[in-house]
């Protein structure tokens, strides 16, 4: 009886290195795969936080204009210098840094100064939200879009994923 099992264990030892080597092909793709698309996530990610630090650096320097304009001394102005000065900080800060030291910076003053979180995060979305509308297209009087400069980017383009309209991760 010995003797009948002998070539099906064969069989079966074939098979089952068929499959452990079809299992370790499918594994290494998808290693492969796996380390394309974390670059590609890197890649991207890296873009959109030079973009975030260029949007705040940006609002950094509009304060520091608004207040330049104000009398010199008074309490908006200083107001303005120190959230211009504290907004550029923060830009550098970000873009020196990677995404889980930022989450890590987040998650910290969350916790330590909720009030100042929760005031600046309403802050950041109405600013958002006012910096969208403005740079909504539309045709002004003369057929240019209004609330956008020459060479500017809408914010709209930057919700969509990119200057082409296209979402992250769309090819």
């Amino acid at each position: 009886m010995t003797e009948s099992h002998t070539p099906h264990t064969g069989i079966r030892q074939e098979e089952a290195s068929m499959v452990g080597s079809v299992a370790s092909d499918i594994k290494t793709a998808a290693t492969q795969k796996l380390d394309e698309a974390m670059a590609e996530v890197r890649s991207r990610t890296g873009d959109a936080k030079d973009s975030v630090a260029n949007e705040v650096n940006d609002v950094a320097q509009a304060l520091r204009r608004a207040s330049q304009e104000l009398r010199g001394g008074s309490a908006q102005e200083r107001t303005l210098g120190t959230l211009a000065s504290s907004l550029a900080d923060v830009s550098d800060q970000i873009r020196d840094k990677d995404l889980g030291q930022i989450a890590q910076m987040v998650s910290k003053v969350a916790r330590e100064h909720p009030v100042m979180f929760l005031g600046g995060a309403a802050l950041l979305g109405f600013a958002a939200s006012r910096y969208a509308k403005a740079s909504s297209t539309g045709s002004g009087p003369s057929g240019t879009t209004s609330g956008t400069q020459q060479g500017a980017r809408p914010a709209a383009s930057f919700v969509r994923g990119g200057p082409d309209g296209q979402a992250p991760g769309a090819a």
